[in-house]
């Protein structure tokens, strides 16, 4: 009897299968967009059920609905989400996805590489299309995102060709650390070096460029910006300045080969440069001196003077800058891609070339790059994903200039080179036995012979790689393992030929460094729509294990026993040897959970753990929280069935809370021994100078946001706000001691740093007729004030850099970033008639206390704004951007050595240089007189620029606001009818220039944009930079 009940129960069960199985039915259908092009990898859920799929390679899937009528929700990363009616006779549909065109973006890449709905972000990202990368034709991506991004500013190196730039984002965060974000390419952090090592203001080391420049902008899908703490709080103790994260192409499924050519052609040309005098030539009080450095000499009036090299010839101004450089610098750029789905495997590969011939003699910059990546699906209902990328690339820079007031600096040198004298007369750069041909005495060196037989060369050979298996256990569960490395060699030497003042037998030295860092991450990931009733949910449960090592090892000949011969071996004496060895690791715990409500609230928290091996054991783990809130107010509205006024499109605000933190370097809280030699070669170990202190943590960093998003007019503006404040404390600073115990200073946690800020991006579709004109506008805004709220006990100044009395500072109750520097002596008796007025000497001459330090100004921008346009009509695009930086000082060491030498165009009024009578008092016992003496441009400068190395500093702090058109772009696209008959698919040619017009400045030509060391915090100074280039392009993008 109870076997046959069972067999009945089991029969019945069996029905009940067929018969549920015999109420679904099966719908087959393809995705494709506007062009027809098949889209792979869209999800299709059936709504109402767990059921979903994924479209294969050509577009097409099947999935099981209910029987009767049956709606898909079909989604895909760059389309907005389309739901489609099923009815219930219909067994085949094929759906048409519009690409997104909304900022908005309907999903976007977050931390970790989670793609999520924007809509429910409660924290500001914003995303730029690889397109905007390419247009923009940098060799530095960097650069490229120049007034692109609201609150993201470029500060750009002076040092020339391969030159840096620092990436600062929301303000300064740190006293020491290098205030730069995070950059995260395909999940895998990536070493984003800026600047040279050594920015001594005398004798600084090369500027080595940045580690983001490697990276082939023809290879980047996206680039998301995570602005905010709350954004990159799953990045822990790297996550204080945020986060960039670059996504790379994965390849598509085309209509022809898959083969895309570009390549373009730019010329160099000079942008800004400092402005000079043309009526003066060399010598001192206005008598020629064919051996003086200055241009002190006579009124250049074409009389006839004996030259430098002793013939007679007239006297004239000379373009010695312009003369200098080349006619033209050119830049080549070649890329070939490869992008195809097969199967279930999407392929994408590519190689570049980039050659840089720089407008200054001798100096080269070529970078190759190769990238191969594959995307795999198998398995049972492709529930497995194999994701595997290699990119290598090969940087080769040949002469990068020193930068400040070096003699082998060539942009120094060229500011102060005598107006009446023809550099050209000494291209040949060596006489016939080898010496170094110049005109007269003092340290300078020939820039041509500097160019020939004053050389430096590095390479750098870089891996980027990553692997993710990923497993999909059903619709809405899946796990993935990753591993990735970040790994490079660079390989320098430097030779100096004999002959000149720098050496008379030569110089050699070289040197080599490795960089290594890898990450092995496991991540779960849990999301439904359909959680229970209207309620949604997403949550993530991960690690990660971090470990970063390097190492460099250089030696330095000195001079060479036999000329000219560049060997270690042939040094005078025993080259000296320099070795170091590092290693960090950091082991992070991490998740985040989110609930949605009717799919219009949302509310995110997040957590992480990190682990760092350069804290002390007792004080090593830190933890991370984040919170925030997403409210989109239309749909909500929609789901309520409100009827929106017809201008009102979405509507959503947004909150955050988070905390992250900026993590030490390795070794600084141990007081390692170092090994090193005497003079007399003896062996010596020395102790570190900073006292060890176990209780010394990470910085913290903790943020509030708010914002938010508008669109109006059936989405053709776009509205996004935000405002925050951070308070970043327990700053890593070396307090110093008394040199009397044994260290030079303490690492201790101490003060607090505050940004508060808003940021304003609005986006307007102006006309958007696609058989008319298409006109596209954006224009972004942001303002980050800055505060030192504290330092340590008793400490009111910390010093973040300075260059000879030129000091820039952390001041509490100041903004970050206070210049320092001597001021002219004024009355300052408030009762007085001349109070405020310039305290002379008996010679008519301002007078200065060099002994006392004074505020000049602030190095930080106020605001910060750019403005971009892009029209099109039938295949021809026009667009342009002008971006402006508000507010903000700099001092310039270069127009103050110009000042000083009399080649500056300020030492010139009118054509002549008539006496000055300097508006000032003399002190005439306990009273003032007013001034009546006159003095020559020649004492008067030499006292205002030239007291010291950089005289008073008060007379060259400038205003470093400025306002440009960054770039403009002239395109057409080729017709399809044209090319119908050939194997072209497209076609397009181009026109571009970059830094086109300084629209406003107020540095007397110079460039506000160029500074002296991105390496440091102290980014208020620049001397000696090169001039900035403009650069004309022409492009040619084939499609195979």
């Amino acid at each position: 009897m109870l076997m046959k009940r069972i067999l009945a129960v089991l029969g019945l069960v069996m029905i009940s299968c067929f018969s549920a199985v015999a109420q679904n039915r099966s719908v087959t259908g393809v995705v494709a967009d506007a062009d027809n092009k098949v889209v792979v990898s869209a999800t299709v859920k059936v709504k109402g059920v767990s059921i979903s799929t994924i479209t294969d390679a050509e577009g097409k899937f099947t999935v099981s609905v209910p029987a009767g009528k049956a709606i898909l929700a079909v989604s895909s990363i760059g389309f907005v989400s389309k739901t489609v009616e099923v009815a219930a006779d219909q067994n085949n549909v094929t759906i048409i996805l519009a690409e997104s065109t909304q900022e908005l973006g309907e999903v976007v890449v977050t931390a970790l590489g989670i793609k999520k709905q924007k809509k429910s972000l409660g924290y500001a990202v914003q995303e730029l299309k690889g397109t905007s990368l390419v247009e923009a034709r940098e060799p530095n991506i960097a650069n490229a995102l120049s007034g692109k991004v609201a609150g993201l500013q470029v500060v750009k190196s002076s040092a020339g060709p391969g030159g840096s730039s620092k990436l600062v984002l929301r303000g300064f965060n740190s006293l020491t650390g290098d205030n730069q974000p995070l950059i995260v390419v395909d999940g895998v952090p990536m070493d984003n070096f800026t600047g040279a090592s050594n920015n001594d203001y005398w004798n600084p080391s090369l500027d080595m460029g940045n580690g983001i420049a490697d990276i082939n902008p023809e290879d980047i899908e996206s680039l998301s910006v995570l602005k905010g703490p709350s954004a990159a709080a799953l990045y822990g103790s790297r996550a204080g300045n945020g986060v960039i994260l670059i996504t790379t192409k994965t390849g598509r499924k085309q209509k022809g080969l898959g083969i895309t050519l570009t390549s373009s052609i730019g010329f160099e040309s000079i942008f800004t440069r400092p402005n000079m005098q043309n009526n003066y030539g060399q010598g001192l009080d206005n008598i020629s001196d064919p051996r003086a450095n200055t241009s002190w000499g006579p009124k250049i009036e074409g009389q006839n003077l004996v030259n430098w090299n002793g013939v007679t010839e007239p006297l004239r101004s000379y373009d010695n800058v312009g003369n200098y450089f080349n006619t033209y610098g050119i830049t080549k750029n070649t890329s070939i891609s490869f992008q195809e789905s097969i199967n279930k495997t999407s392929i994408y590969t590519s190689f570049n070339r980039m050659d840089d011939e720089s407008m200054v003699p001798g100096a080269k910059l070529g970078r190759t790059n190769l990238m191969a990546k594959a995307v795999s699906k198998f398995g049972k209902d492709d529930r497995w994903t194999l994701d595997t990328k290699v990119q290598y690339t090969n940087a080769k820079a040949n002469n990068r200039s020193v930068g400040g007031p070096n003699g082998t600096n060539p942009f120094y040198l060229l500011n102060l080179f005598p107006r009446s004298v023809d550099i050209t007369q000494f291209k040949a750069g060596a006489d016939s036995q080898g010496n170094m041909i110049w005109f007269g005495g003092g340290s300078g060196i020939n820039p041509y012979w500097a160019s020939k037989y004053n050389l430096n060369e590095d390479v750098r050979d870089r891996f980027l790689m990553n692997a993710a298996l990923k497993y999909e256990f059903n619709s809405w569960l899946n796990a993935e393992i990753k591993g990735g490395s970040d790994m490079y060699t660079n390989s320098s030497n430097a030779r100096t030929y004999g002959g000149s003042p720098l050496t008379t037998t030569g110089r050699y030295s070289s040197g080599k460094g490795t960089f290594v860092e890898t990450n092995y991450q496991a991540l779960v990931v849990a999301k439904k729509d359909d959680l229970f009733g209207k309620f949604g949910g997403m949550a993530t449960l991960g690690g990660n294990l971090m470990n970063r090592r390097a190492a460099s090892l250089s030696s330095s000949a000195g001079e060479l026993v036999v000329p000219n011969l560049f060997s270690l071996n042939n040094s005078k004496g025993n080259p000296s040897v320099n070795e170091s060895f590092s290693e960090k690791s950091i082991n992070s715990v991490f998740g985040s959970g989110q609930i949605s409500y009717d799919g219009y609230l949302f509310v995110d928290a997040t957590f992480r753990n990190d682990w760092s091996s350069a804290l002390s054991k007792k004080n090593r783990s830190f933890f991370y929280p984040s919170v925030s809130f997403s409210y989109v107010v239309t749909d909500m509205l929609n789901v309520m069935d409100v009827t929106l006024p017809s201008w009102f499109s979405y509507g959503k605000l947004r909150a955050s809370y988070a905390s992250v933190g900026n993590d030490l370097s390795p070794y600084q809280l141990d007081n390692v021994y170092r090994i090193g030699k005497d003079p007399n070669g003896n062996t010596t170990a020395s102790r570190g100078n900073i006292l060890f202190d176990e209780n010394v943590k990470s910085e913290l960093i903790k943020s509030n946001e708010l914002g938010a998003e508008l669109r109006f007019f059936k989405s053709r503006i776009g509205v996004d706000f935000s405002m925050y404040k951070s308070n970043a404390t327990n700053q890593l600073i070396d307090l110093p001691l008394d040199p009397t115990s044994g260290y030079s200073a303490k690492k201790i946690n101490a003060g607090n740093i505050q940004n508060k800020g808003v940021e304003l991006t609005v986006d307007g579709k102006i006309l958007s007729n696609p058989n008319s004109v298409i006109w596209n506008t954006q224009i972004n805004y942001s303002t980050n004030r800055s505060k030192i709220v504290e330092l340590a006990p008793g400490v009111s100044q910390y010093r973040l850099g300075g260059f000879d009395v030129v000091s820039v500072l952390a001041e509490v109750g100041k903004a970050y970033g206070e210049i320092y520097g001597t001021e002219y002596l004024r009355v300052t008796d408030a009762t007085s008639p001349f109070f405020g007025q310039k305290i002379l000497d008996g010679n008519g001459l301002p007078t200065f206390d060099n002994s006392k330090r004074v505020r000049l100004g602030n190095q930080q921008a106020k605001a910060m704004v750019g403005f971009t346009n892009s029209f099109a009509y039938k295949g021809v695009q026009l667009s342009f951007q002008i971006d402006g930086r508000f507010g903000g000082e700099m001092f310039s060491g270069s127009l103050a050595d110009m000042q000083q030498s009399g080649t500056s165009s300020l030492t010139v009024i009118n054509g002549a240089r008539e006496n000055i009578l300097v508006d000032g008092v003399v002190a005439s016992g306990s009273t003032y007189t007013a001034n009546t003496k006159t003095v020559t441009p020649q004492l008067y400068w030499d006292r205002v620029a030239g007291s010291g190395n950089l005289g008073i500093t008060e007379a060259n702090i400038y205003d470093a606001s400025n306002i440009r058109l960054r770039n403009v772009q002239v395109s057409y696209d080729f017709p399809s009818k044209l090319l119908a008959k050939t194997a072209i698919q497209k076609a397009k040619f181009g026109l571009s220039c970059n830094n086109v017009w300084m629209i406003k400045s107020h540095m007397n030509g110079l460039d506000p944009e160029s500074v002296f060391a991105t390496g440091s915090n102290a980014v208020g100074f620049e001397n000696g930079g090169a001039p900035t280039t403009r650069t004309f392009l022409m492009n040619l993008t084939l499609s195979f």
